[in-house]
């Protein structure tokens, strides 16, 4: 009776495995992702797993390489951006499905330094950024085109200081490689949000610079006309449920204004 039992626990565990979604083939989403969710999505997708779900496959770059990827032709299940303009250009070319579109998170943007330095400074109108640098650069996210960059610019324009810190730039291809500029001290100063520079040993910050310098920071997440896996609506629901939104705010994020 025993030695029975225990062959049937062993079917029964077999055909577990065998028609769990995650060992079935089950095609598991692919996320177009923005750089700076790099740990925080990682967190969310294995919470999913854990449900018993095909872990999403992430892939994390600048939103506008993406969107651009997007545009290209590259098929994925969804996408998240750190600003709307990249949304939006997404969604003018009807590569979205716009009703899953939602704005879900928001950021803060910090001034850094390397862990070890002595520098602090108070972000205010005219603040002496430039005179900080001295013969430096600034790392920040291409301006022209990084979401990251673009609210730098914009929070450095408001400020005053554009003009005296734009030939001190150091242009990176996204918020990460500003970050690792910083980390590296082949900078000693840099623009990225709150949330990278807390998954960070190696910074500090020195300021935060206030909301109303630059844009609202917002993360709008869509699923994508491409959507081929069955769990794409799914995850996506699950970045905004209670339980998504508790990781995200365990790595810094807070909710996007409603």
């Amino acid at each position: 009776m025993i030695r029975t039992t225990k062959i049937l626990l062993a079917c029964w565990l077999a055909l577990a495995t065998l028609f769990s979604p995650a060992m079935a083939g089950e095609k598991a989403p692919l996320v177009l992702a923005a750089a700076s969710m790099q740990e925080s999505l990682n967190a969310v997708a294995d919470a999913w797993a854990r449900k018993g779900r095909a872990r999403p496959v992430l892939s994390f770059a600048a939103s506008s390489a993406l969107a651009r990827q997007i545009e290209a032709g590259a098929r994925a299940d969804l996408f998240i951006s750190a600003d709307e303009d990249w949304m939006n250009a997404v969604q003018s070319q009807g590569l979205i499905r716009a009703d899953t579109r939602k704005s879900f998170l928001s950021n803060r943007l910090v001034l850094i330094a390397p862990a070890g330095s002595r520098s602090k400074t108070a972000i205010v109108k005219g603040f002496p950024l430039a005179r900080m640098l001295g013969d430096n650069r600034l790392a920040m996210a291409d301006p022209d085109a990084v979401p990251a960059g673009k609210y730098g610019k914009a929070a450095l324009e408001s400020l005053g200081v554009w003009d005296a810190v734009e030939p001190k730039l150091a242009r990176a291809e996204n918020v990460r490689a500003a970050l690792a500029l910083v980390e590296r001290r082949a900078a000693p100063l840099g623009i990225v949000y709150a949330t990278d520079a807390r998954a960070s040993k190696k910074v500090k910050v020195i300021g935060v610079f206030p909301p109303a310098s630059h844009p609202p920071i917002t993360y709008p997440v869509a699923v994508l006309k491409s959507a081929s896996s069955p769990d794409a609506e799914g995850f996506r629901s699950f970045l905004l449920s209670r339980q998504g939104r508790a990781i995200f705010a365990t790595y810094g994020f807070t909710p996007a204004a409603r």
